[in-house]
């Protein structure tokens, strides 16, 4: 059996102070091409030296409003895997109150 792959391609334009202008992002698997987005975080882990390495980047023209609302979602979804990865239900529930802990102290508005 052959091995299959799957690319991820980001793209980061920059001004002359290495800050992101435009961010892009192609997954072909998911049909996605060269869609623009305004942040991005990356994680991996580094299994060797144990610890998680982390790309944030975000266009100089994010508003800090969707920047709120965009860091509640990361939340939610990393809630979410964190169950599917491990399936404790209690310490998710603890994630999923803070979650709404934190969209209630922003005042976001859940749609």
């Amino acid at each position: 059996m052959a091995n299959l792959k799957s690319t991820i391609q980001l793209t980061v334009e920059l001004d002359e102070n290495r800050v992101p202008e435009n961010l892009h992002w192609t997954a072909e698997d998911g049909g996605i091409q060269n869609e623009e987005a305004k942040a991005m975080m990356l994680s991996v882990w580094d299994s060797k030296a144990q610890e998680s390495l982390r790309i944030d980047l975000w266009t100089k023209d994010m508003p800090v409003d969707e920047m709120k609302v965009f860091f509640h979602q990361t939340l939610v979804a990393m809630s979410d895997t964190f169950n599917r990865a491990t399936q404790d239900e209690k310490m998710t529930a603890t994630m999923k109150d803070f979650c709404e802990y934190f969209a209630e102290k922003l005042e976001i508005n859940k749609k």
